[in-house]
């Protein structure tokens, strides 16, 4: 329970990333607002059957405080509606985990750029990157007001490989530029900007072989990741960076939850990044 007491925001929360980083902080006490489209009375615009109830009665269940809050992170309306209402009802906003993403309405394919929809870019812009600074800028007066927080904003670490879809590299790597702006604009007032990818994870949306489920981490592991971050006094050090959850459980001692600090995923990519240096000093 090392987050008793503090007040969280994890946006995009009815599954994936933001469900299982929700469902940590609820261990750790936290009392969590869930955001998200996909609710009990309006359904989901993917037609998923998760919703942001559901993960905020697990918040509940493992010990913490799950709030449900319909929230569009596209429409500004309401992305400040929901910091009005943490303001109201707690006062004070100790951790927002800038979470929702939509560019996975879609398949992200492999594929040259040449072949690429636009529509698609448009969603990983619109519900991606934008709804990722519009959340964080309207956080901000409370988070100022509170001082001491931490901002936390899922990405992927791109840039080493290539990932292999144009519109989604240059989404994630412009992702991974905000807690650099932010690390400098928030630093007088205490608060901390940090990125943190998560690798291949298995979410809800796949049908895996146990072959390839075997190669995945759990949704889980990047929330231990997000709570070790959350309980550091020492956080502010991060500021600003990009960091992976297999750093941040080298660093900080935790595990996924089948006990594992890493998955055959992280291995995998650390394997090809050596081959490539190598290739390249040979070079």
């Amino acid at each position: 329970m090392r987050l008793r007491g503090r007040v969280a925001v994890v946006t995009g929360a009815s599954r994936g990333a933001g469900r299982g980083i929700a469902r940590v902080l609820g261990e750790e006490g936290a009392t969590v607002y869930v955001t998200g489209r996909s609710t009990r009375a309006g359904g989901s615009p993917t037609g998923r059957p998760e919703t942001i109830e559901d993960t905020a009665e697990e918040v509940t269940a493992r010990g913490g405080t799950g709030i449900p809050v319909r929230c569009d992170h596209t429409d500004d309306a309401q992305v400040r509606a929901l910091f009005d209402r943490v303001r109201a009802e707690q006062g004070r906003l100790d951790l927002l985990v800038s979470n929702a993403w939509g560019g996975y309405e879609r398949e992200v394919r492999i594929e040259p750029c040449w072949t690429l929809d636009p529509a698609h870019l448009d969603l990983m812009l619109a519900a991606g990157l934008r709804a990722h600074l519009l959340t964080v800028q309207r956080a901000a007066p409370l988070l100022t007001d509170t001082r001491g927080g931490l901002v936390v904003l899922t990405t992927w670490a791109v840039g080493e490989p290539y990932h292999g879809n144009l519109y989604y590299d240059v989404a994630k790597t412009a992702i991974n530029r905000i807690p650099v702006g932010l690390a400098e604009e928030l630093r007088p007032y205490g608060v901390t900007a940090v990125a943190v990818s998560p690798g291949w994870m298995h979410t809800e949306l796949m049908d895996l072989t146990p072959e390839q489920a075997a190669q995945t981490e759990s949704t889980e592991f990047v929330g231990r990741a997000v709570a070790a971050l959350a309980a550091d006094p020492d956080v502010r050090r991060h500021s600003g960076s990009v960091r992976t959850v297999v750093e941040l459980a080298a660093e900080y001692g935790f595990t996924d939850v089948n006990g594992r600090p890493t998955s055959g995923f992280w291995e995998q990519y650390a394997r090809d990044l050596g081959k490539e240096h190598v290739s390249g000093t040979e070079r």
